[in-house]
């Protein structure tokens, strides 16, 4: 006599499961007046799908027709009163996810509940993309979009070019970063609005450039010396974005070099956000006009030509690691840190990479990447904001190295 096996039975219970998940909550989007399918239809529908699964192709190939056709005929008899299709869809998605089950029934229950929550927030849904975001930011979200989804699949994962020193998918993978990290800096600023002022503002500034937020809020406090605090609360919360991160420009190049480095990464990154958390509480009275809906949700060419300049200091760090050997090319990196943090520390992490460096010579030269920026920061500060700002700025991000160092040293 043929027994199921457990994991036959956790895929059938994950079919029942993720069918009525998705029946309850179409039933109660619709009530009764124009649902297609409710509770009972989608679980029926989604564990027919697992016997189907289990019986075999031909009859899982039949098993779909018919939730089709049924559909279809559904949408005919219903298209006068409820003209969308997102019942019928939904109906073949859940046969689709019940199969699915019989094989990865964590899988289908996961995107079962994705089902659940894009339907149950059609309203919510609605009423952000006709309302809230302006045509600009539906453009730059489809560019997100064609730079993820249609070019970085196309783009070769390999080394080319003298001295193998550049990945174009590697490259084109910070670019999508920087865009990314950027638009949801937007986004949170335009639905949240302007209750966390200029720290919000500077944290969210430092995922695109966290020198020129040290900047742009050293010249606010030289105006605007009520703004002091909340100033630098800002400056550092954007270091403390743009520390963040290195984190996936770490992953990225050298996932390993990510895990031997988070210590001194957490230690200065709390640091950071105690002296932002500190300039928060003391100008929370203060705000700053959050982005309009025409402002641009990120810059295309500063994401271009931060990859550009990770690939030039990649081919210079390479030629200079092929010459002089990796202690040539940390140097170039440790220079250009002054101006530009993440792709020096890119150029760390292809070094690790490559082989051409120890995690203890790594540590160190982190280190001196850091200690390259935010001095460099320092000084900027003093001289855009006066001696007020630039000292609390330069006690915050010295403090932060501090940190990292006092890490380091006890490891």
């Amino acid at each position: 006599m043929y027994e199921a096996s457990p994991d036959a039975w956790l895929a059938l219970s994950s079919a029942l499961g993720l069918g009525l998940l998705i029946g309850l909550v179409r039933e109660r989007s619709h009530g009764r007046a124009h649902a297609i399918a409710g509770l009972r239809t989608h679980a029926l529908v989604s564990l027919g799908a697992a016997v189907a699964a289990w019986l075999g192709l031909p009859v899982l190939l039949v098993g779909l027709g018919v939730t089709g056709l049924l559909a279809a005929m559904a949408y005919n008899a219903t298209r006068q009163d409820d003209p969308g299709l997102t019942s019928e869809v939904t109906l073949v998605v859940t046969f689709l996810l019940g199969a699915m089950a019989m094989r990865m029934p964590a899988l289908a229950t996961g995107l079962a509940v994705v089902v659940a929550v894009l339907l149950y927030a059609k309203e919510p849904l609605h009423a952000l993309t006709r309302d809230t975001f302006s045509e600009r930011e539906v453009f730059d979200g489809l560019l997100l979009l064609a730079s993820a989804l249609v070019i970085l699949p196309i783009l070769p994962d390999r080394p080319i070019g003298p001295f193998d020193a550049i990945n174009l998918a590697t490259i084109w993978k910070l670019v999508v970063l920087v865009m990314a990290i950027s638009a949801l800096g937007h986004i949170v600023l335009r639905v949240v609005g302007n209750r966390w002022g200029l720290a919000a503002a500077g944290f969210f500034a430092g995922y695109v450039s966290s020198t020129a937020a040290v900047i742009g809020f050293g010249q606010r406090a030289r105006q605007t010396p009520a703004l002091l605090r909340s100033a630098v609360a800002a400056a550092l919360l954007s270091n403390l974005a743009s520390l963040s991160l290195c984190v996936p420009i770490l992953w990225a190049v050298s996932p390993p070099l990510v895990r031997q480095l988070w210590p001194e990464l957490v230690a200065i990154g709390a640091v950071l956000l105690a002296g932002g958390l500190l300039g928060l509480r003391a100008g929370r009275h203060e705000t700053v006009q959050p982005p309009t809906a025409e402002s641009r949700m990120f810059r295309f060419g500063h994401a271009l030509g931060f990859a550009l300049l990770v690939a030039g200091l990649g081919f210079v760090a390479a030629a200079l690691a092929a010459w002089v050997g990796p202690r040539g090319a940390l140097a170039a990196a440790a220079l250009s840190a002054t101006a530009e943090l993440h792709a020096a520390v890119a150029t760390l992490a292809a070094q690790f990479a490559r082989g051409g460096l120890a995690i203890e010579s790594s540590r160190l030269w982190m280190l001196a990447l850091l200690a390259a920026s935010l001095g460099a920061k320092s000084v900027i500060a003093w001289v855009s904001g006066g001696a007020a700002y630039g000292a609390r700025v330069a006690i915050g991000l010295l403090g932060a190295l501090a940190a990292g160092v006092m890490v380091v040293w006890l490891l």
